[in-house]
């Protein structure tokens, strides 16, 4: 799980920029002695850290890091694929009365764990076989997340104490991310539960523990039982796109008057408020998102990643596949982008970091901009408006 702060560290599905290094570390020798002291004075088991050194792969990993810059689309039908989608569908019917007795539990229906699974880990199939405590040990001691891989490796260092894991049975992925729905140390300690009643909390070899964690993640977040997430629609070729922003909800039935319809073309039917998502601008794919989507985001901070989970939920749930949009979409690429987002910092946009990511900053500067040239406000960056700048 890519969660929070750590949502873009090793996302495997990255294209673009590589992110550079710019410091240099502490004497390894000295910072390692100064972590153990204050682990032991915290009650933790320090000596699970002896004889770890730096791992140069993780090194390497971290420092050719890319960033999440595929479209929608891209991404999606790379993930959301008819494999993957018959996969899921298996081991909804494998895990049947699990799954049934996590909703029971949490609330939290049996296809958004499913699809949660099958984007992390395929299903745990690919859990990552990097030592978790090396992993962290070597990001901590690195000068350029310090303090936030520190709280992980103590909070790993919990897990051993507590006894959930040994360190021999920490491994996952490069970042330090562990068992088969991808949890940071931090958010395992907190959210992991024992669901098969063994006494451990073991999700990296438990499929019961790993999905009634990610079931209590999310009940923790905000998940609403028995509420929708996400709904794939048409859109019109024109209509008010300043309206489609994640913070507007509104009831379906001004979407609908709007010329929003359902993904198969039938008119837009049901209670409740949703925001009108356009990943991709007013051409592209168009979903109606739920208050429960906000927890995706919760998940992974990455809209792409969140869209793209909820989407594959929505398709084991039943639903049918998305309308791909209205037009053809011209896609900026990573170092267009970072073109863009310098020439809306430099005409006073509230742009923090040139980064190539169209995240929630670079779309709401991009409306302003819009807005001011006369163009569709959408939110969406291409090539005519990168020209117009």
């Amino acid at each position: 799980m890519q969660y929070l702060t750590v949502a873009l560290l090793s996302v495997g599905m990255l294209s673009g920029a590589v992110v550079e290094a710019d410091c240099t570390p502490p004497d390894f020798k000295r910072w390692m002695a100064d972590f153990q002291q204050e682990a032991t004075t915290g009650g933790m088991p320090a000596d699970a850290l002896k004889r770890l050194k730096p791992d140069p792969a993780v090194i390497n990993r971290d420092r050719s890091q890319q960033v999440f810059a595929q479209d929608f689309l891209t991404f999606a039908t790379k993930k959301v694929s008819a494999n993957r989608l018959s996969l899921g569908r298996a081991h909804l019917k494998t895990h049947a009365a699990l799954l049934k007795r996590i909703e029971q539990e949490y609330g939290v229906p049996a296809e958004i764990l499913v699809a949660l699974w099958g984007l992390e880990t395929d299903f745990g199939a690919v859990t990552g076989d990097f030592s978790t405590l090396r992993s962290l040990v070597t990001l901590a001691h690195d000068c350029r997340r310090p303090e936030m891989f520190r709280a992980e490796l103590l909070s790993a260092l919990q897990l051993v104490q507590k006894g959930d894991l040994t360190p021999a049975k920490m491994r996952g992925a490069w970042a330090g991310e562990m068992g088969q729905l991808q949890f940071m140390a931090s958010s395992y300690d907190r959210y992991a539960v024992d669901f098969d009643g063994d006494k451990h909390r073991d999700l990296i070899h438990s499929s019961a523990d790993a999905l009634a964690s990610a079931a209590n993640l999310l009940k923790v977040n905000g998940w609403q039982a028995g509420e929708p997430w996400l709904q794939a629609v048409q859109v019109p070729a024109e209509m008010d796109w300043s309206l489609a922003r994640l913070n507007n909800r509104l009831p379906l039935e001004d979407w609908a008057v709007q010329g929003i319809k359902d993904a198969d073309g039938s008119p837009l039917s049901g209670n409740g408020s949703a925001a009108l998502l356009l990943p991709m601008g007013r051409h592209g794919p168009a979903f109606l998102a739920f208050p429960n989507f906000a927890v995706f985001l919760q998940w992974n901070e990455s809209t792409v990643y969140a869209t793209t989970a909820g989407y594959f939920a929505t398709r084991l749930a039943g639903a049918p596949a998305l309308h791909q949009g209205n037009a053809p979409v011209k896609v900026l690429s990573v170092a267009q982008t970072k073109q863009l987002q310098a020439k809306l910092q430099a005409q006073g946009q509230a742009i923090a970091k040139i980064d190539g990511i169209i995240g929630e900053e670079t779309r709401e500067a991009v409306r302003q901009v819009q807005q001011k040239l006369g163009l569709p406000v959408d939110g969406y960056p291409d090539t005519e408006l990168l020209t117009r700048l």
